[in-house]
This record gives structure tokens, C-alpha cells and sequence, in this order.
């Protein structure tokens, strides 16, 4: 090992050069992202045939789908799961450490996607119940994976690739989104080829082979997979030297962690340097000192959240109804229940292709460079202009040969939905509060978002029945902008130490 340079750990830590470790964080804390993503958005890709299985109606001229309420339910209760994960494993992680509660969300994520796919029964009641029962909990593992992953990222990195470092973690939804289309476009040419039926309009009950009921189950269960190869590592991390040091108060294992990770030789007595440069004053989350301090950049990263996924969720679970409502898919009679998997899961593809996944690597490469406030009040701005744009001349998208133009202008509002708010809030939470609240805060904050999905989730249909699919982008567009004017509650962290975003550094004088 080489020679300490630094007479502090969080010194070092914050002008370390990228490593091979910071790289192997990324991935390891990404691929839990992965798996989220894939999780909670390919039950938006399988609804419409878990319709056609278990709520066909002999006799009707169009095919069965989910009730509204059950609908609802099913796209949205993991989301309630998520909520009171995030709030539940982020004060976890404050109180026994990030590390010790990391694993668990996995285990959780593995067992009840896989317990997802073996929903109990065969009427539709008892599926419905039991595959709601599992996605609840599995969204309550995935809960937990939020200010785990963020706290641990941004508590390795250094101050100059912080950003990038957090943003690359969370850009891996974008790959979890494109995996969940890609594998249900997999799954469902399969099954056609081997299963072939006609369409709903030739033939209503052939239309849906038994083995349907086969494709939505594997495709839910393969969620489990990227969890379990990434669980060894994970077990294999060591606690933050800011958690262990400052938090835990144990600068001798402080010390012999980050020798490993920084490899260097580090003394416990550099530890003990660190506390003494950070306040003792250590204030709750409900102290009067916590609300002067951080209540307006808590009320900023939570508001801002909830702000934009009501309109982020909202769009990527229901695209399948957008791009019906506009015509870009064909009339589901047309197509039996496998083909129609596979058209929607088609589109979804297209759009993580073209505006989802660039997004997210566009904020990687630049957030470094210009910031974390300028992108998210561009990503708003922009949300806000295309949704307008979408929704003012929305019955000029309607028409046939103007359709490939809403689904540009439609991929733009993702890509700047993540070359935007949705990685900025989820990074700065966990720069801007203490070490033994980083955690909570950045949970809370989540949660607040999750709260928002759970609106998008649950209220867009509706919405879209009582005042039409115009209005709702235009109240789209709206919610947009009250995310824009929210960002200026929350401070930029770009090139300042994690200590000074927090206050930690400069002890209050007396």
C-alpha cells in the first residue's frame, strides 16, 4: 500500500482519484437500480394481457382488461411499498449503518419478484390479491434501495465526480427500463412462435392461449436475476468511512476499511482528526437547529420530487394508453393477447431507446460540469414546454400522418425528464444533509416522490376520463413548472465536500 499523504480520511476520500472501486460501486449499487426499475415498470407492460387472461367477457367485441380500481392497484401498490421502504430503510441505515441493511433489500427484491410470478390461484380475485400481496413487498425492498445506494455512492466518491458518480448509479434504471421491454418483446415472440392464435376478431376465445398466463409470470420472475448476481458483491462491501467514523464513532475500523478502499496506509488517528473537525453538535431531525438549517432544502428535494413523478410515473406506466389513445398502436382486436404484448413492449422499447437512457447518461457526462441545479431547472423547463406542446395542438397528434411526431416530441419529454429532475433529485439528498441523517433525509425526500407516483399511478387514468387526454398533458405541463420554481429551495453542491454542504465542517462558535 502506499503512504498516506492526508492526516484525514474524508480528506482523502474527497481528493481520491477515480479507482477501479469506485468503478465496481457503481455497478454493484447500479444494478440494484436495475433490478428497481425493472421491477416497477414491466407491470405496465403485462396489465393489458393479465386483462385479456383472467377478465374476458364471452361475447364482447373488444378484449377483457383490468377494472379501473384493480388497474390502479396493480400498477401502483408496489409504489405504496416503495414509500414506506424508503422511509424505513433510510432511518435504518442512519441508526445501524448503510452496509449492514444493504443486503436485506435485495433478499426482499429477489423473493418477491420471484413469489410475484407464482401469484396463488387461477381465478382472477386470487391472483389479483396475491400478486398485489408480493409486488407491495417487493416494492418495499426497492424502497430501501434508494438512499442506501445514493448515501453509499456519494459518501466514496470524490467532490470533482461526485455527481457523475451518483448519476451513473441511478442511470441504470434507464437500463432497467429498456431491459424490462426487451425482455417481454423476447418472452412474447417466443411464445407466439410456438403458440400461434388468431386475433380477438377472427376468434375471441382461441385468441388467448393457455399458455399466456405462462409469459406475464416469467417475465415478472426474471426481475430476480440481476438481484441475485449482484448480492455476493454487496455483502462484500465495507461500511463508509463516513458512517463508521462520524456516525458509528469507530475510527480504528474507519481506518482499516478505507485502507482497502483507498489503498493506503491509514492510521485510526486520521479518523479521530475527522471528528474533531466536525461539529459535535449533533442536532435531531426534528430540532429547531435542523429546521434553520436544512428545513428549506428538505422542503425543496421533497417537493421537487413529488413534483415530477407524478408526471414521470404517470407517462412511463400508462404509455401503453397514450400511444393507444393516439392511434400509434394497433386496435388490440386485431392482434391476440401475446401480440399485443408485444407491440406495447415494442413502443416502450423505442421510447427508453431514443429519450430514457440517453437522458440518463447525458446528466453522467455533464452534471459535474454544469451542475446539479442548471439541469434540473433545464429538465423542468423543457418537461414543461414539450408537455404543452404535446397537449395544446393535441388533436393535430391524433392524426395518422403526425403520429411519429408526437412520439419525438414525446421522447424528448423523457429525455429531459432525465437529462433532469429525475437524476437530480435523487442525487443532491444525498449530498446536502449530515452523515447521521444523510440517510432519513434522503429517504424522506423518496418517499415524497414516491407519494407522487402513487398520484400518477392511481389518479392519471381517472384524470384522463373525466377531462381527456389533452388536458391532462397540459396539467402535465403545469406540475412541471411548480417542479421548476421548487428547485430554487435547494442549494447547487457541485465541488464542495459533503462536510461543507452539511455544516458538519465549520463547528457552530458559542
Amino acid at each position: 500500500m502506499a503512504k498516506q499523504e492526508h492526516s484525514s480520511i474524508l480528506e482523502a476520500l474527497d481528493v481520491k482519484k477515480v479507482t477501479w472501486y469506485h468503478v465496481t460501486t457503481v455497478i454493484i449499487s447500479g444494478m440494484g437500480f436495475f433490478t428497481d426499475s425493472y421491477d416497477l415498470f414491466v407491470i405496465s407492460l403485462v396489465t393489458k394481457l393479465l386483462g385479456r387472461i383472467y377478465y374476458h367477457h364471452p361475447g364482447s367485441s373488444s378484449p377483457g382488461s383490468l377494472p379501473d380500481g384493480i388497474s390502479a392497484a396493480v400498477s401502483g401498490v408496489a409504489f405504496a411499498g416503495t414509500f414506506i421502504g424508503q422511509i424505513f430503510f433510510g432511518c435504518l441505515g442512519d441508526k445501524l449503518g448503510r452496509k449492514r441493511v444493504y443486503g436485506l433489500t435485495l433478499v426482499i427484491m429477489t423473493v418477491c419478484s420471484i413469489c410475484s410470478g407464482l401469484s396463488l390461484g387461477s381465478d382472477p380475485k386470487t391472483v389479483m390479491v396475491t400478486l398485489c400481496f408480493f409486488r407491495f413487498w417487493l416494492g418495499f425492498g426497492i424502497g430501501g434501495d434508494y438512499p442506501l445506494s445514493a448515501t453509499i455512492m456519494s459518501e466514496y466518491a470524490n467532490k470533482s465526480t461526485r455527481g457523475a458518480f451518483i448519476a451513473a448509479v441511478f442511470a441504470m434504471q434507464g437500463f432497467g427500463i429498456l431491459a424490462a421491454g426487451c425482455v417481454s418483446l423476447l418472452v412474447s415472440a417466443i411464445f407466439d412462435h410456438q403458440f400461434p392464435s388468431p386475433a380477438y376478431m377472427v376468434d375471441p376465445a382461441a385468441s388467448t392461449v393457455p399458455q399466456a398466463d405462462y409469459v406475464w409470470r416469467i417475465i415478472l420472475m426474471l426481475g430476480a436475476v440481476p438481484a441475485l448476481l449482484t448480492y455476493y458483491w454487496r455483502a462484500k462491501m465495507p461500511e463508509t468511512a463516513r458512517y463508521t467514523s462520524l456516525v458509528a464513532k469507530n475510527p480504528e475500523k474507519a481506518a482499516t476499511d478505507m485502507s482497502k478502499v483507498l489503498d493506503v496506509d491509514i492510521e485510526a488517528g486520521f479518523a479521530k482528526n475527522d471528528q474533531a473537525r466536525v461539529s459535535s453538535d449533533e442536532f435531531g431531525l426534528f430540532s429547531k437547529k435542523f429546521l434553520r438549517r436544512h428545513g428549506l432544502h428538505l422542503l425543496g428535494t421533497a417537493t421537487t420530487w413529488f413534483l415530477l413523478d407524478i408526471a414521470f410515473y404517470s407517462q412511463n406506466l400508462f404509455q401503453k394508453d397514450i400511444f393507444t389513445t393516439i392511434g400509434w398502436l394497433p386496435s388490440a382486436k386485431t392482434m391476440n393477447a401475446i401480440q399485443e404484448l408485444y407491440q406495447i413492449a415494442k413502443a416502450q422499447t423505442l421510447i427508453a431507446l431514443c429519450g430514457t437512457v440517453p437522458g440518463y447518461w447525458f446528466t453522467v457526462g455533464l452534471i459535474d460540469w454544469m451542475g446539479r441545479f442548471k439541469i434540473q431547472v433545464l429538465g423542468f423547463s423543457f418537461m414543461t414546454a414539450c408537455l404543452i406542446g404535446l397537449g395544446i395542438p393535441y388533436h393535430h397528434w391524433t392524426l395518422p400522418h403526425n403520429r411519429i411526431g408526437f412520439v419525438v416530441l414525446y421522447s424528448l419529454t423523457f429525455f429531459f425528464c432525465n437529462f433532469g429532475p429525475n437524476a437530480t433529485t435523487f442525487i443532491v439528498p444525498a449530498e446536502i444533509f449530515p452523515a447521521r441523517l444523510r440517510a432519513t433525509c434522503h429517504g424522506i425526500s423518496a418517499a415524497s416522490g414516491k407519494a407522487g407516483a402513487m398520484v400518477g399511478s392511481f389518479g392519471f387514468a381517472a384524470l384522463v376520463k373525466a377531462v381527456g387526454m389533452k388536458k391532462t398533458l397540459l396539467i402535465m405541463a403545469g406540475i412541471s413548472f411548480l417542479g421548476l420554481l421548487f428547485s430554487f429551495l435547494v442549494p447547487e453542491p457541485n465541488g464542495k465536500s459533503l462536510e461543507e454542504l452539511s455544516g458538519e465542517a465549520e463547528p457552530e462558535k458559542i
